[in-house]
């Protein structure tokens, strides 16, 4: 009987325990959710010019044989490449993107396709930190052999300290934000309960490449290229609580 009498003190216990948990548990959501709070998202964006351009450009040929385009492709882009080199491009700021060599055929109708040809493509991307020599270096591949610019675009070579500008920007619109709600609902803000953060990072769009060939072909000057401005934003959320 002892026993038992002593196991049924010990489970009341537990189950007064329990009920002593479960209950702070409540006082705690309902005091949350009587809390008045604000959830709010904003941005920061800090604009300056870049400091680094990335060129997409290469060699492309058709000839009887892959053999004989591999070759005639090869010559181009070995001419190519040393044209980037005597421009100042280092090694490390030259990358092949793309290596192709695909048949070419004749359709049609009633017949079955004929082979003509192979067309082989080599393309690479270069870095170039120089923004004031960009149209020269355009210039300098075209001449050399290559028939296809597929784009530019514009960055930076470290944005630290830009994207921590627009970090504080957008902080700073997150509480002036924080404040107007207040003030229109007549609260005022208590604290910061949490904050989050996701950058993003956008360029100018790249120039068509048939404007920049054009603008070789048409005067005998430097292809021109605007580089314009670099854009780097932030965006926080952040919940503020509030009290009357």
């Amino acid at each position: 009987m002892k026993a038992l009498f002593r196991a049924a003190a010990l489970s009341a216990l537990i189950m007064a325990g329990s009920a002593a948990a479960a209950s702070a548990q409540t006082v705690a959501s309902d005091a949350a959710f009587r809390a008045t709070t604000l959830n709010l998202s904003a941005y920061g964006e800090t604009r300056l010019a870049p400091d680094m351009a990335t060129i997409s450009l290469g060699v492309q040929n058709d000839a009887p044989t892959a053999a004989e385009a591999i070759r005639q492709n090869a010559a181009k882009m070995t001419q190519v490449i040393a044209a980037l080199r005597k421009s100042g491009i280092p090694e490390k700021d030259i990358q092949t993107s793309t290596l192709s060599v695909s048949p070419q055929y004749v359709y049609q109708e009633n017949l079955p396709p004929r082979l003509t040809g192979y067309q082989v493509s080599n393309q690479v991307t270069v870095t170039s930190h120089d923004m004031s020599r960009v149209g020269q270096l355009v210039d300098a591949t075209v001449n050399a052999g290559a028939d296809t610019v597929s784009g530019i675009s514009f960055g930076l070579n470290d944005s630290t300290a830009a994207e921590n500008d627009a970090r504080m920007k957008a902080v700073q619109a997150l509480q002036a934000k924080a404040d107007l709600y207040a003030r229109a609902t007549g609260y005022h803000v208590v604290r910061l309960v949490s904050l989050n953060e996701g950058s993003s990072y956008a360029a100018p769009p790249p120039m068509p490449p048939s404007v920049m060939m054009m603008a070789k072909a048409e005067r005998d000057v430097s292809t021109p290229v605007s580089a314009g401005e670099t854009r780097v934003r932030v965006d926080v959320t952040g919940v503020y609580e509030l009290a009357r």
